[in-house]
This record gives structure tokens, sequence and C-alpha cells, in this order.
């Protein structure tokens, strides 16, 4: 297989697809290309303790999405990002790459390698692409979720950080 000279979020589709190994493959809106391993059962835990915190405080099933692709608009073109979990106003269309305009809420999950990922660039993206609310769960002892909301600067301010047993205990309400 070659790569394209451009990799387009059809490419991405194609290739998230026909990866027998659980691989995701995501880009910048500048077309840098990210190959993300398969998540561990660690990464997989916390991803359903966040999912059914939020079911279960009653946000429709529908509007929480797990691994559900996004659009990522950019200056020439749009990148392709995977996150952990997003929350949405409505339930999405059914889409390989949803829009943005009515996410309210990108979880990503920190694993292994993907720190800098995560706190810089898809932190820079996010913003830059208008999400609300981006939060960062880190694999620590505590498992610490960093809450970070939209400035009027189109930039991240840290909210809150808390142990994610504790964001547990609360509603999904004094959040969103």
């Amino acid at each position: 297989m070659h790569m394209p000279a451009m990799v387009t979020l059809d490419d991405l589709a194609a290739m998230n697809a026909s990866d027998p190994n659980g691989h995701r493959y995501e880009t910048s809106p500048e077309g840098v290309l990210s190959v993300m391993p398969p998540a561990d059962s660690e990464h997989a835990q916390i991803a359903s303790r966040v999912f059914a915190w939020l079911l279960m405080a009653g946000w429709p099933a529908e509007q929480i999405l797990q691994v559900a692709g996004i659009r990522v608009p950019g200056a020439g073109r749009d990148g392709g990002r995977i996150p952990d979990i997003s929350v949405w106003s409505k339930a999405p269309p059914r889409a390989v790459w949803l829009s943005v305009a009515e996410l309210l809420l990108v979880v990503e999950i920190v694993s292994p390698g993907s720190e800098a990922m995560d706190e810089v660039t898809k932190r820079r993206e996010y913003a830059a692409a208008g999400i609300p609310q981006y939060w960062v769960v880190d694999r620590d002892g505590a498992q610490t979720v960093t809450l970070y909301q939209l400035s009027a600067e189109a930039t991240y301010a840290e909210r809150a950080k808390m142990p994610l047993a504790w964001l547990l205990q609360t509603s999904p309400s004094d959040h969103l």
C-alpha cells in the first residue's frame, strides 16, 4: 500500500475501517497524520465509567458517543479527530466525520505517549474549532480530570482539576 501525498478524511475513514489491529488514524487540519494504538483495558474502563455517569444522570444515549470522528475545521482543509467521548446538544446525524456545530464536550483519555497530543495539539485544535468544553483524563493514580472551558479568546482556560472518582460523585449538569 502506498500513502497518498495528502491524506483526506475519506482516506482516514478507509484506513480506520481496514486496520486489522484497531489503530486509530487521525489528521490535523495542517495534514499531520497521527496513528494511535488500540486502547488498553484501563482506557476502556475510564471511558465506560464516564459514559455510564452521563447516561445514569439522564443524558440521552444518542448524544454521548464513544470514538466517533469529528471534522476539525482548518484554514485550508479540515482535519479529523476521534475523541474518546463526545457529548452533543442533540443527536448528531449519521456520518463518519461529524461537524462540531452541536458538540458540547470532548473527552480525551491520555494514553502512554499521547500526553503532548492531548495536552497541546488537540487542546489547540478543539479550541480553534469552538468546542465549548474539553476534558483530559490523566492515567495517574487518581485518574485526574482537567476540565477546560472555552474562553472569549478562543483558547481553553482550566476550570477545575479533580480525581475521576470525585467528578463521578457530582452531576454532569454541574459541569455542562
